[in-house]
């Protein structure tokens, strides 16, 4: 491989720690209440998972790096968005609570799985995708409700309940597989003894 096709192979992961980096301005503009510009911010960020992930797939540059880095850039984005909302009363504590214990379960899960079993090949689930995208459309919501006050609370209301039955079950949907996982790895080490 050139140094050229190392480059732009290298392009996606670029994208993603920019993304990362963009948690510091994020997180200052939501503490400032200046939700115009942390809306642009979070859109910004949004739109440049979706192009990484596009190039990644369209020309074969997706590595094992980029499968840690993309989920992580996304929780560090939405947690601290959740963090400050939460602080400010604009979402509910708990549901803050709710989804860092989620991640911390499966970050300590896949250490554990990745310890005693084997490498981990990060792979988002369905269900997970969905928690993803409920959990930046609430924080879309109330950024948009804090910026025109036009939100009907009950949208916002519907959505943090979304979030939370999508994060339930995703981090049961996790604790099952990679169990079931770490039985069958354990079971053929048994039977290859």
């Amino acid at each position: 491989m050139t140094r050229r096709e190392t480059l732009l192979a290298s392009l996606p992961n670029t994208i993603t720690v920019l993304r990362m980096a963009a948690v510091i301005p994020l997180t200052w503009l939501l503490i400032a209440q200046n939700y115009g510009a942390a809306l642009v911010v979070a859109f910004a960020a949004g739109l440049s998972d979706a192009v990484d992930g596009f190039l990644a797939k369209r020309f074969g540059w997706q590595s094992y790096l980029g499968g840690i880095l993309d989920p992580l850039a996304d929780k560090l984005l939405l947690l601290s968005c959740f963090v400050v909302l939460a602080a400010q009363g604009w979402i509910p504590p708990w549901l803050v609570l709710l989804v860092l214990g989620r991640d911390l379960v499966i970050v300590v899960g896949a250490l554990m799985f990745h310890f005693w079993f084997g490498r981990v090949e990060p792979e988002p689930s369905p269900i997970s995708k969905v928690n993803t995208f409920l959990q930046i459309a609430l924080v879309l919501l109330v950024l948009l409700d804090r910026i025109r006050g036009f939100i009907e609370s009950q949208w916002i209301a519907a959505l943090v309940w979304a979030v939370t039955a999508a994060t339930v079950l995703s981090g049961i949907q996790y604790v099952w597989v990679w169990s079931r996982r770490a039985w069958l790895s354990r079971r053929e080490e048994a039977i290859d003894e």
